[in-house]
């Protein structure tokens, strides 16, 4: 194996200077390698350590995995704090300098675009979460449907009282689930209009009680001129949602990941 190896953390507009970056993986300092309008956000690594098989063998450990994707986006939020940049994956790594200078020569013209598109905006990130037990409780403001069955339960014989409230129990549950589906396409549309782009994650499987069902996982990519009515935007959502059975997040700014996974592919 070779005694060292290049890791790569992002592609950056050539010039920028990287003395003030923060330390990367093991402390190691950050550096460019630069080839022609493109740089490459660097450190040295040892060989041995960051073996490809060693890097496989040891990523599902949380306690060796964590600090190094911590300086990993450190460096990156670094890098975006100062301007555009590509962030590649976690242990992108080659064998030298030059095997990045050759990358950011094959794959120029994808990732100047990207540097280009990236220059307008910041990435932020909106989650939207559904908690049931407050959302069944504000139905029936929210259903026509909902309200009319407690309408007909109400006036209805203990007999059909006993049905209807079975009935009810379903119906609750369904619009719930409507209403949360409903709520999440029109923040992502209010919020995806003043925005560059936009992309819906896909949606966490399971929620908990208190963490609350996720029915929006989207990020934004933002020009500085519209942050303050984006922000406005998504206070206006959780002002208006919130108080019927949703909570939300709202993070950032972040480096671009979400915007650069094609162009990342190192």
């Amino acid at each position: 194996m070779a005694d060292s190896l290049t890791y790569v953390y992002g592609i950056v507009p050539a010039g920028r200077d990287a003395a003030g970056a923060p330390a990367g993986l093991d402390d190691a300092s950050v550096r460019e390698v630069t080839e022609g309008d493109l740089a490459a956000l660097v450190s040295t690594l040892d060989g041995d350590g960051y073996a490809p098989e060693r890097v496989e063998a040891l990523a599902a450990d949380v306690a060796w995995l964590g600090p190094r994707a911590a300086a990993h986006d450190a460096v990156a939020v670094w890098a975006s704090d100062r301007g555009a940049v590509v962030p590649l994956p976690i242990f992108t790594l080659f064998r030298d300098d030059d095997g990045v200078r050759a990358m950011l020569r094959e794959r120029g013209a994808v990732l100047r675009d990207a540097v280009a598109r990236l220059s307008g905006g910041r990435e932020y990130v909106v989650r939207l979460f559904r908690l049931d037990d407050a959302l069944e409780r504000s139905i029936a403001s929210l259903s026509e449907r909902v309200a009319a069955l407690e309408r007909q339960a109400a006036d209805a014989s203990p007999g059909q009282r006993y049905l209807l409230q079975r009935k009810l129990e379903s119906e609750r549950k369904a619009e719930v689930r409507r209403v949360g589906a409903e709520a999440a396409r029109e923040a992502y549309d209010v919020l995806g209009a003043l925005a560059i782009e936009s992309v819906a994650d896909e949606l966490p499987r399971m929620g908990d009680a208190a963490r609350g069902a996720a029915v929006l996982n989207a990020a934004f990519l933002v020009a500085p001129e519209r942050y303050e009515a984006f922000r406005a935007a998504v206070s206006d959502i959780a002002r208006r949602r919130e108080p019927q059975g949703f909570r939300l997040e709202f993070t950032g700014p972040w480096p671009p990941y979400h915007f650069t996974r094609e162009a990342g592919r190192a």
